[in-house]
């Protein structure tokens, strides 16, 4: 409103006075401003006041005395003397004649017959008429506003137009508004005003003489206004007039602020307010509040508000020209002086010297940023970072020359100097159009340049990790992989605002900290050594997107461009001092976090690799695998134990360790292995450590050495010194590994104490949790047989892991030393899960290798044929692996030559599980069931069996595979009664009932049989119904060689059956009387003594009770009658009536 800024308005003060009440301060007002207050004043000293006090008496007397003086008020005490109540119902009248002619009508009740304009009207007319002018004229505004539907109007008025008559006019406003309330509402009468000429004065004048009625006069016009006051004249005159309201009262010009964000209309005047606030406050170092206001608006939790202002901002530029009077524009230009005001204005002498030696040494930037002006720099940054991602703000090239210089600033190294650097390169990455020139992208590579120099120093000094270092290496490496999306994750979270940025608008980025920044791979080794507790969450990540790098190409157009992997000898560095592999003695140099990082990284690069290798081999590219022999020199699972006790400081790296362990190594995930490291890392460990002598600390491997070697005569040394050793932890028995391993074979000689063997079985178990491959390759080798004039190989490894049998293949004397044998197979499990990840591994390897064989084939859709083979055949190799450790532990479990001549009983001593448990035999029988078990073949076979078990439950097809081979009958009452998983047999002999092989349906009838008796169960009956049932198909089929061969070793089983399951009495007897029909026609002609025992046979089954005297007879029970025939059926004759009494002693005991 440009035609008011000659008109003198109400000052603040003289506004205070009047919302006080202050006589005083109203006294010292000159004339021209108590003038504009005369009608508040005039009615005050006039009215009968509510105050009664003697205080507003003495008020109201220095009130009259001010207004003495002046001349204006006779006409508005003229004004005051008229009468109201008849002027209202003339104007309620008019306003009824107005909307019943429409609101265009002439006619007027309160104003007839004007000779005259209004203005001369106004001049000659008494104080009634004057009242009567104004409200007529200003009830037809009214109208027309309230049919206008919020389409803005301008009318012209001579009575608000006058510069004459501009005061007599406001009075008869004023005086009119005050006594007629209800009939011109304050709210509506602003509203009114906004429509005319000077109505921002009028609207002053108005509420200084109302004061108490501003902030609901500001509510009124702000809720009636546009979204958008910019865009059109109502708006802007709006905007203008509460400008100027707030000016007259500008302690509530916030207030009023708060009303625009909160009705989210006339986004303008918000900016316009806090510009006015921002003028009149002296903050310099503080960040303004003008950056805090539009800051709050743009990133705040309020979306409508956002995009009220975002949208303000879009139109504001797309107004073709922006002139100084745009709020838009004043707006900018602020923001721009206060980052001008903060850049230093002394250039940098230093950025030639810490630069790189190529740069243009007249290339200048501002540099060396205060400390006190970094906290109001971000705010900046930020605020601008909103202003183009969210609002849509362009940049000018002056606006952008300035940003660009504060965003390369350098701040000092202080936790906000972090936080400034981090937030000026994600602006870097988000809005990359800011560079646009040569010189520019020069300044920006120096000063990625210096951050990547500063960051060490930056966070020793700051106190305060750098995170800006790991942001700039995670950048880099989401760059050479191509990850843009994360890279704009990335900048959106640490800006703390979701902005638009497109990929494209990265790719120079790219090409610089591809090509220019991040061009050495030393520096990601570097960060992992020099990591330390707690771990930083986006490490892992980190070490992810890097492998990825170093197997994926960049771009598709040029494949070539990929990271390297970290050389073995750099990985060998992280470990120096590890001597010998598994050896722990870890350098101080690198921290125990450095060294996992770098054990993940490997793991995770090596199964990545695996992942790839189709993708590799379609790219003929093979990147290089690490050696075996480092794998070797990595001490893996001490690694594992120092991140266990580490979980809270490494955070998810522990788990992600145990993921890649038990994938690429199984053997160093046995759970018998986790149990015993409890047990070793436990309280019993901790009690032990107390009673740590220094006799203990001072054995030394050279002094157990000359204890192994005086071991065939003297025990007590070596004994006294593994016993110290056994309160050792397990990196302090380190040194001790080779000497006991090496020794091994000594103890196999007669004559060595158990105690001797047990406890170096004891500390091997120890060693075991922390060296275990070189201590299983150690071991291996030490435990080869001795052979003459032979030189025994060395084994690594590889060759174990290739072939796991080797592992068998030591002194048949550890066959029967429980402890050692007890090693032995806890290496042999080990290796056999190895042997399956190697193969594993190897057969992924190879397959990039093979790309021409598959393109050899000729048939169509047959192309993946020769994978499927050779997964097939990997898998035969492993079961057949598995298979034959198997057997040759059951052979292992059988009683040698030796031990037979020296009257070692094998059946006793394979039956006598079952033989304790199932019979009650006198104490004589359990004593020498009691010699049985205290041998050494026993604890062998415990031990054995218990691997056994584990096996099968782990893959129940092993067992499967091993009965189907079978193996020596007299190890079955071990296997069923030593080996829990037994009963899963139940499942597949059916099957190997049906095979057409006599001796698998023979080993399946007596396996069988042993099951019934461990395993009376529902499903065991059903199996031995279904074997009876196979026997008697088998009689009507077999020739009589076959029938002798078949049923001569099944006969006994089936007195297991009846034992196990009486009901199947009935049809064994019957199945026993076929067979010795049968056999008795083959030899009717021959055998006279045939019959007869097919009478028995019949009259036993009739009347069992009658026979029980005579089944007792010892020829019957020997079977020592009538064996002399060598005929066969006559010998089975025989075996069925055995058969029998041996059923009928069985049922008649039991009963």
């Amino acid at each position: 409103m440009t035609e008011c800024t000659s008109l003198q308005f109400v000052s603040p003060f003289a506004f205070e006075a009047m919302q006080k009440v202050d006589v005083v301060c109203l006294a010292s007002l000159s004339d021209p401003e108590l003038r504009l207050l005369l009608p508040c004043l005039v009615r005050m000293a006039l009215c009968a006041p509510a105050d009664q006090s003697q205080s507003w008496a003495q008020d109201k007397k220095l009130i009259l005395r001010l207004l003495s003086g002046v001349e204006a008020v006779n006409s508005i005490v003229a004004l005051l003397s008229v009468d109201f109540h008849a002027l209202e119902q003339d104007a309620s009248k008019e306003q009824q004649l107005r909307h019943k002619l429409g609101g265009g009508s002439g006619e007027s009740i309160l104003v007839s017959q004007l000779q005259h304009g209004l203005t001369l009207e106004f001049e000659h007319s008494d104080s009634p008429r004057r009242l009567r002018l104004v409200l007529s004229e200003l009830l037809a505004i009214m109208n027309k506003v309230s049919e206008s539907n919020g389409e803005f109007f301008f009318k012209s008025s001579e009575l608000f137009e006058s510069p004459v008559y501009l005061e007599e006019a406001a009075d008869v406003l004023c005086i009119l508004q005050a006594e007629l309330p209800s009939l011109l509402p304050i709210v509506d009468v602003a509203e009114a005003l906004l429509h005319v000429r000077n109505g921002a004065w009028f609207l002053c004048l108005l509420v200084a003489n109302v004061p108490d009625s501003f902030n609901e006069v500001c509510r009124g016009l702000i809720k009636n206004g546009e979204r958008q006051d910019e865009e059109s004249l109502g708006g802007r005159r709006r905007t203008d007039a509460l400008r100027f309201l707030c000016k007259m009262n500008p302690s509530q010009a916030l207030k009023v602020r708060g009303m625009v964000v909160e009705e989210c209309h006339l986004p303008g005047l918000g900016v316009a307010l806090t510009l006015d606030h921002t003028k009149n406050e002296a903050c310099e170092d503080g960040v303004s509040d003008l950056v805090c206001f539009v800051s709050g608006l743009l990133l705040g939790t309020n979306a409508k508000v956002r995009t009220w202002f975002g949208t303000f901002i879009r139109n504001g530029q797309q107004r073709k020209r922006e002139t100084s009077s745009s709020v838009l524009w004043q707006m900018r230009r602020q923001l721009l002086l206060e980052l001008m005001g903060i850049l230093p204005t002394v250039r940098s002498t230093r950025i030639v010297e810490e630069a790189d030696v190529d740069m243009e040494p007249n290339v200048s930037v501002y540099s060396g940023l205060k400390e006190e002006h970094v906290v109001k720099a971000s705010a900046l940054l930020r605020l601008y970072c909103a202003l183009m991602g969210i609002a849509g703000l362009k940049p000018t090239e002056e606006e952008a020359e300035q940003l660009l210089q504060l965003m390369t600033s350098r701040p000092p190294a202080t936790p906000a100097g972090v936080r400034f650097v981090s937030l000026s390169f994600c602006m870097l990455l988000a809005f990359s159009t800011l560079v646009s020139t040569p010189e520019q992208e020069q300044l920006m590579v120096v000063w990625l340049s210096w951050m990547i120099k500063e960051e060490a120093y930056f966070e020793s000094t700051s106190g305060v990790s750098a995170s800006f270092g790991e942001m700039l290496l995670l950048v880099a490496m989401y760059f050479h992989s191509n990850q843009l999306s994360a890279i704009i994750d990335l900048v959106c979270s640490t800006l703390g605002m979701k902005i638009v940025i497109k990929p494209s608008s990265l790719s120079r980025m790219k090409t610089i900290f591809t090509q220019e920044i991040f061009t050495e791979q030393d520096w990601i080794y570097r960060q992992l050594c020099e990591t330390s507790t707690p771990l930083h969450p986006q490490l892992l990540p980190l070490i992810d997107v890097y492998i990825n790098s170093i197997l994926t190409p960049a771009s598709k157009s040029n494949p070539e461009a990929t990271n390297q992997p970290v050389t073995e000898q750099e990985i060998l560095n992280i470990f120096q001092g590890v001597i010998g592999g598994d050896n722990i003695r870890l350098n101080q140099r690198f921290s125990i976090t450095a060294q996992l990082l770098v054990l993940y990284y490997i793991l995770s690069y090596e199964e990545a690799l695996l992942a790839n290798t189709k993708t590799l081999a379609a790219m003929q590219r093979k990147p290089k695998s690490y050696s075996s022999s480092l794998m070797d020199q990595i001490p893996i699972k001490f690694l594992i134990r120092q991140a266990q006790g580490l979980q809270q400081e490494l955070g998810g790296l522990h788990s992600a360790l145990l993921r890649l362990l038990a994938t690429n190594y199984p053997h160093l995930c046995i759970v018998d292995d986790w149990i015993c490291e409890e047990e070793i890392t436990g309280t019993d460990a901790l009690l032990r450590r107390m009673l740590l002598t220094n006799n203990a600390k001072n054995h030394s491997p050279k002094q157990l050495q000359e204890a192994f070697s005086a071991v065939p005569v003297n025990n007590t040394q070596v004994m006294q010194i593994i016993e110290h050793l056994t309160l050792l932890s397990a990196s302090e028995l380190i040194p001790y590994a080779e000497v006991l391993t090496s020794n091994m074979s000594q103890l196999l000689n007669s004559g060595v104490p158990r105690r001797i063997l047990q406890t170096v079985n004891k500390l091997w178990m120890v060693l075991n949790t922390v060296m275990p491959r070189r201590l299983w390759v150690m071991t291996v080798n030490a435990l080869q047989p001795s052979i003459k004039f032979v030189r025994q190989q060395k084994y690594t490894q590889n060759d174990l892991m290739i072939d796991p049998l080797i592992v068998l293949r030591c002194d048949q004397r550890v066959h029967r030393c429980p402890p050692l044998m007890d090693i032995t197979l806890h290496m042999l499990n080990g290796y056999l899960l190895a042997s399956k990840a190697y193969l594993s591994a190897h057969l992924k390897e190879t397959e990039q290798d093979r790309p021409s064989q598959n393109n050899t084939i000729g048939l169509v859709g047959q192309t993946d044929a020769p994978e499927v083979t050779r997964e097939e055949l990997k898998n035969a190799l492993l079961a057949a692996q598995d298979s034959a450790a198997v057997q040759i532990l059951l052979e292992i479990c059988l009683p040698t030559e030796e031990e037979k001549a020296n009257g070692v009983n094998p059946d006793s001593l394979l039956r006598n599980v079952q033989s304790v448990i199932t019979t009650s035999a006198p104490n004589k029988g359990m004593e020498e069931g009691e010699d049985n078990l205290l041998c050494n073949l026993r604890e062998v076979q415990c031990l054995i069996c218990c691997l056994l078990h584990q096996m099968y439950i782990a893959d129940p097809n092993i067992a499967k595979l091993v009965h189907f081979q079978g193996y020596p009958c007299e190890l079955l009452p071990l296997t069923v009664a030593g080996i829990p998983s037994m009963h899963i047999c139940l499942d597949f002999i059916p099957e190997l009932i049906a095979q057409p092989e006599l001796e698998k349906q023979i080993f399946a009838i007596q396996l069988l049989s042993h099951l019934c008796i461990q395993y009376a169960l529902p499903k065991s009956l059903s199996v031995a119904r279904l074997a009876v049932n196979v026997m008697g198909t088998l009689l009507t089929v077999l020739t009589q060689a076959k029938r002798y061969a078949f049923f001569m070793p099944t006969l006994p089983s089936l007195v297991s059956f009846c034992r196990a399951f009486p009901p199947l009495y009935e049809d064994i007897m019957s199945l026993l009387i076929q067979i010795g029909q049968v056999c008795a026609s083959d030899v009717a002609t021959q055998t006279r003594d045939i019959d007869p025992i097919i009478t028995r046979l019949q009259q036993i089954k009739e009347k069992p009770s009658g026979w029980s005297q005579i089944c007792k007879d010892s020829s019957y029970k020997n079977g020592s009658r009538d064996t002399g025939s060598m005929d066969p059926d006559v010998q089975l004759c025989h075996c069925i009536e055995r058969t029998v009494i041996e059923i009928i002693n069985m049922s008649v005991s039991g009963i």
